[in-house]
């Protein structure tokens, strides 16, 4: 209490002091009328030898004592919260390090080191505003230091404020000693913007400062392309290349330069003075691949692009991307032998990679060599499992092929890798549903429709062969329903309208319904024998016999199945033509996929039903 009391007790007397002086002091004399003074301020009066002495002894004393204050103890606390605010940027606990931050930097404000965390602390929680304002107190603390230049610039790219990063750069460039290798970083930004004269005026300061650099004249090539000034680039280019032959990066570019503007014989040149250097080198075969396909010389062109696919230094995922191009193009006769030939490459190189069987496999589905397909892309499931689209091929195929037994044995495999994938149980209820096995097919069904509810087209897939199960198991009420429910989405669906006309047929049930699905495929498809055979059927039913003939005539003009000569002897014998009847019967026989009745109908020369 004595301190604050004599403390109180000078500046009253300061105060008491200056008071007397101003009342001490005369009046101002009057100013002409024409030309006013402004008044002055009255000097206070001066104080004592012993006053003066007193006061700066007294502010002395202050000093210290605010100096010691924060020395030892305000400096250590912001010392402490600081080192804590740290600990929690580390920990990503934002929040807490911005609390302990901020009260160091309460203590100590002035304190550049502080207001640098405070803004990284921010710019990582997301908080710019306040991550730009600490930051730019931090470069007025301490415009020497280059971290602050740099935390700040971030902040402004983090927000595409790219002209007040560029701005930061340049002050960084100009205030901090030896900080020109940020030239580049300020390069970057101009081209960041667009800005392509200024990054090669900075770049240009920089060939200045450092030398020739080839990572300057890159750069500087990059530019006059994208300022359409293909001359300057290519000179760089090929100054790039005489500073540096045997690196091989500089070369490729050039000839690849040369070869996307239409400069073909330069980039030939250019490719075989790559060659030269690197005999195998992969890019290289590819850009004189390229440029000979320009040129129209398909088999030289073709050979350099084996050569580029026999060197290892052509990796997987770039021959991929090749093959990938001839995939779009297929089928196509002229080609598909390149196309096999490269796969088969890609798989002989990369043995042990499964996207080499992967991309193979999609060329020989697409080149009509499915059951080579099927087995490349089982190859590929060998090394990797794990591709639901490589199963789905396999299963796709063994449907194809009708191999039932590898159709079931895959798709089992494969629904217990993916057991919530729709397609496959559509296709494992396909495979016990030839395999005569129809309960079984109609579980998997049914099982898999639960999965294609938000799959519409999948669904009404789900729905027509459902429509067959239910039949074959007898259970007529759901497979009518499930046939109406194909026919509900897509109402030209073909093996709805032709499986349920057909069974309808069979049981002899709704057959003005059926006839009218029969006809609408066979206006659809007129020489679709299987549709005009169900057609006829359909008519046979309704005891059109005459229709049913001329249907099935027109049906075995292109086809010697035995289901549909049999239908025809069947036919002939309502008619009364019972010794022609007879010989298709035979006929039929002979040919196979007939009915269990045949051998009565021929024995006892009489129609069975």
């Amino acid at each position: 209490m004595r301190s604050v009391f004599l403390s109180f007790s000078l500046v009253l007397g300061l105060l008491l002091t200056v008071e007397s002086g101003w009342a001490q002091q005369r009046p101002a004399t009057p100013a002409p009328a024409d030309k006013v003074a402004e008044p002055k301020p009255a000097k206070p009066g001066k104080l004592s030898r012993k006053e003066r002495k007193e006061l700066a002894k007294r502010a002395e004393l202050e000093a210290v004592s605010q100096q010691r204050q924060l020395s030892e103890r305000d400096k250590n606390m912001s010392e402490s919260f600081f080192v804590d605010g740290v600990k929690f940027v580390l920990l990503e606990d934002y929040n807490k390090a911005l609390e302990r931050l901020l009260k160091a930097y309460a203590l100590n404000p002035t304190n550049a080191a502080i207001s640098y965390k405070i803004a990284e602390t921010n710019l990582l929680s997301g908080n710019l505003k306040d991550a730009t304002n600490f930051a730019q107190a931090a470069v007025k603390l301490d415009p020497k230091n280059s971290y602050y230049y740099l935390l700040l610039a971030q902040i402004y790219a983090s927000q595409k404020q790219y002209d007040q990063a560029t701005k930061v750069y340049a002050q960084l460039i100009q205030d901090v000693p030896d900080s020109g290798y940020y030239l580049f970083n300020l390069a970057d930004l101009y081209l960041a913007q667009g800005k392509l004269p200024e990054a090669l005026t900075t770049l240009e300061r920089a060939e200045k400062q450092f030398g020739a650099l080839d990572e300057v004249s890159f750069k500087k090539q990059q530019i006059y392309l994208k300022q359409n000034n293909l001359d300057k680039a290519l000179q760089e280019g090929e100054a790039l290349i005489k500073a540096n032959p045997d690196e091989i990066r500089y070369v490729l570019a050039q000839a690849e330069m040369y070869a996307a503007n239409n400069r073909l014989p330069d980039a030939l040149r250019v490719a075989q003075q790559a060659l030269r250097t690197d005999p195998d080198n992969a890019q290289a075969h590819m850009i004189m691949a390229d440029v000979y396909r320009q040129q129209g010389n398909t088999a030289e062109s073709e050979k350099q692009i084996k050569l580029a696919f026999e060197s290892p230094g052509l990796d997987i995922d770039n021959k991929v991307r090749v093959l990938v191009d001839y995939i779009k193009q297929l089928p196509n006769p002229k080609l598909e032998q390149t196309a096999l030939d490269l796969a088969a490459i890609t798989v002989r190189v990369h043995p042990k990679d499964a996207k080499a069987y992967s991309v193979a496999g999609d060329i020989q589905t697409l080149t009509n060599r499915k059951k080579e397909a099927r087995d490349t892309y089982l190859q590929a499931i060998k090394l990797d499992n794990s591709r639901y689209q490589i199963w789905q091929q396999v299963v796709l195929i063994d449907a194809e092929l009708n191999q039932t037994d590898s159709l079931l044995r895959h798709s089992e495999r494969a629904l217990e890798l993916f057991p919530n994938q729709a397609p496959l149980w559509f296709y494992n209820g396909v495979g016990y549903m030839l395999k005569k096995q129809p309960a079984k097919g109609v579980k998997s069904l049914e099982y898999g429709r639960k999965l294609a509810t938000d799959n519409p087209e999948l669904l009404a897939q789900f729905d027509s062969q459902l429509g067959d199960a239910y039949h074959e198991v007898k259970d007529y009420k759901k497979s009518d329903a499930a046939y109406e429910a194909a026919l509900a989405f897509d109402a030209n669906n073909a093996q709805a309208l032709n499986n349920y006309s057909y069974f309808l047929s069979i049981r002899g049930e709704k057959l003005d319904r059926a006839k009218e699905m029969a006809g609408k495929l066979v206006k659809q498809f007129p020489d679709n024998d299987t549709y005009l055979d169900t057609y006829a059927w359909v008519l046979y039913k309704q005891k059109d016999y005459a229709g049913a003939r001329q249907s099935l005539e027109k049906a075995l003009q292109t086809t010697k199945d035995g289901t549909v000569i049999e239908h025809y002897g069947d036919v002939l014998y309502q008619l009364g033509e019972k010794d022609k009847a007879h010989a298709e019967w035979l006929r039929a026989k002979k040919n196979g996929g007939t009915s269990e009745l045949i051998d009565r109908k021929i024995k006892d020369k009489k129609l069975y039903e």
